[in-house]
């Protein structure tokens, strides 16, 4: 790994690296749903820009580059590593996760059910705030491609999170069956004695 040269301090990308690191690994994060990946995609992408820092710098705010080289090396990672994920899927996240609220592991659930592409969209421009421009040029497709992933994805995640069983962990309880009517009692009727007479 080469160090940046003289003109490039340590300080100055200490302080880039404090106040973008948790942000950037809780984008890749949800756009992953996988934070050993997501932090090891995020460290990986601080190291490249450690090794451009002049050129990052000279060019303007590196925070782009940065999240731009995360988001490809984690989707990279993630598909060298699809059976891996599946697993991961079907047996839940790993204990030593630390527990997070309702409402993002259900977001999080939701993301996961998106396409790559439409959750990459939806993290750049819903979580981080980025204009549907930006998200385009870090993507490299058009504005319009990204508006079209945007609608698709926006429409999954409503079908998703509106439905409350799709979050649920359990099934639901199924609710007690109405009991049948009780049958009616044969009705008796007499029989008729025949008079010997």
């Amino acid at each position: 790994m080469s160090a940046p040269s003289p003109s490039s301090t340590p300080s100055d990308f200490d302080q880039f690296y404090t106040v973008t690191a948790k942000r950037l690994v809780a984008a890749v994060y949800a756009a992953t749903g996988d934070l050993a990946e997501a932090e090891d995609a995020v460290q990986e992408a601080y190291a490249r820009a450690w090794q451009r820092w002049d050129r990052l710098t000279a060019e303007g705010d590196p925070t782009p580059w940065v999240r731009t080289v995360a988001l490809r090396l984690a989707v990279s990672s993630w598909r060298r590593a699809r059976n891996r994920m599946r697993a991961h899927f079907r047996h839940g996240p790993p204990p030593d996760l630390p527990d997070l609220a309702p409402d993002r592991v259900a977001l999080v659930d939701a993301l996961r059910g998106l396409k790559p592409e439409q959750r990459t969209a939806v993290v750049l421009h819903h979580l981080l705030d980025l204009p549907i421009e930006q998200v385009a040029r870090e993507t490299g497709v058009s504005p319009g491609a990204v508006r079209t992933r945007l609608s698709r994805a926006r429409k999954a995640l409503g079908s998703h999170l509106a439905d409350p069983e799709a979050n649920a962990d359990t099934e639901a309880p199924t609710p007690p069956a109405t009991p049948a009517p009780a049958p009616h009692p044969p009705v008796c009727h007499p029989k008729e004695v025949p008079s010997h007479g």
